[in-house]
């Protein structure tokens, strides 16, 4: 047969479109009529019928194939190693996996240099290492920044890290006030397609958004804010009023190495624009000079870990399982670290009540949500939002959660 009663898929300027299995399967019967000389019984219970629905069947699934095929070549739903392709023609990469950050107060002999790379571990045994150089100051602790050699989102709640796996001379303690800021897996299509639509900023330079997108893509990083104060005054930025000195870039940063995210800024922010922060890393520039080669002092802003706490209160039923109160904190922590496919509460941010009300209504059928309630002191909650500022690294754990059936 040189012709066939089975619709084709068309492409029109709205896209691919695919004929209904309906129209494959009357097509598909009346081929095979006619290759038989016509007058074939059409019931589908036939030998002739079955493999009539048999072809619909294949030609439906290669069509829609073809369909899948064709939408990977728009961003909005491209998947997969289409989506990366996609990311090459931006120089993008998917990031890959990164370990869990925490903020730890580093304790002894004033003086003392804890080095990049130091190693510490948490009670369930996984390592930590230190990701920026700090020096215990006179009160004999300092903050440091630690990640977790683990990838993923691993918990470290408030004082699991607590031992120092390799001796620095004048160490003698670390803990951690907060839990850890979770690591996260290879980077999601949703996340990945947010940060191609940012690539064009990226590309640029002495922008805020140029710096920001080239930190996020630094290897280990888990978030980042960038705020640039053109004014000749100290600007009070964000819900803790943080400082930003005059023309100055504040980086906000968690997670990577001191060396890559000083080379990632330094590459991006403008010319004569000075730093705010409180972590400092010198860059060498080589390219385009001969020894002795420039050396620059990059200096960023690693934010303090804050715990936030939530009190939910549902109605009490006897039809809610016993252990709804576990369920509730899980799906808090879920949805405050974006495990739920949402927003995560990150740098800078503000997370409200209603991003939760879905998560713990979830958990049961018969949850009836009477508040959500949050706050960052553990005494009391009793705001419906959230605000956390740059200097600070939103954390959560479900001991800070409390769950009451009234």
């Amino acid at each position: 047969m040189s012709t066939t009663n089975v619709p084709s898929v068309s492409f029109t300027s709205a896209g691919v479109s695919l004929p209904l299995e309906s129209a494959i399967l009357a097509g598909v019967q009346a081929d095979i009529d006619a290759a038989f000389g016509g007058g074939v019984n059409p019931d589908l219970t036939t030998p002739q019928g079955q493999l009539a629905q048999s072809m619909t069947a294949i030609i439906g699934d290669k069509n829609d194939q073809i369909a899948e095929i064709s939408n990977q070549v728009n961003p909005d739903v491209a998947t997969g190693r289409w989506q990366d392709a996609l990311g090459r023609i931006y120089f993008l990469e998917r990031v890959p996996a990164s370990g869990t950050v925490v903020s730890a107060t580093v304790s002894g002999v004033p003086g003392t240099v804890i080095p990049s790379g130091a190693v510490a571990q948490d009670t369930n045994g996984y390592r930590y290492t230190c990701t920026a150089e700090v020096t215990i100051g006179s009160t004999g602790s300092v903050t440091a920044q630690f990640q977790n050699l683990q990838t993923g989102p691993i918990p470290c709640a408030a004082g699991a890290l607590s031992t120092i796996y390799a001796a620095v001379i004048g160490w003698e303690s670390i803990t951690n006030a907060a839990a850890g800021y979770l690591g996260t897996d290879v980077e999601s299509r949703a996340a990945f397609e947010t940060r191609r639509r940012a690539s064009v900023a990226a590309n640029a330079t002495a922008s805020p958004q140029s710096v920001l997108g080239k930190v996020l893509a630094v290897s280990n990083v888990v978030d980042a804010y960038v705020y640039d104060n053109p004014t000749n005054g100290t600007v009070s930025v964000g819900a803790t009023a943080y400082p930003v000195a005059a023309h100055s870039l504040c980086v906000s940063v968690a997670g990577g190495t001191a060396a890559d995210i000083a080379a990632a800024i330094f590459t991006k922010k403008s010319a004569g624009c000075g730093y705010t922060g409180n972590t400092s890393h010198p860059i060498e520039v080589t390219s385009g000079y001969a020894p002795p080669y420039p050396t620059y002092t990059v200096t960023w802003l690693t934010p303090t870990a804050t715990p936030a706490y939530f009190t939910v209160q549902i109605a009490a039923d006897d039809n809610l399982p016993g252990n709804i109160q576990d369920l509730v904190k899980a799906a808090i922590v879920s949805a405050f670290n974006g495990e739920d496919g949402g927003q995560r509460a990150r740098i800078g941010s503000t997370t409200y009540a209603g991003r939760y009300y879905a998560g713990v209504a979830g958990t049961n059928p018969n949850v009836q949500i009477l508040s959500i309630l949050m706050g960052t002191n553990s005494a009391a909650q009793s705001a419906t939002s959230l605000s956390f500022g740059i200097d600070q690294l939103p954390t959560i754990s479900a001991s800070n959660i409390t769950v009451l059936l009234v």
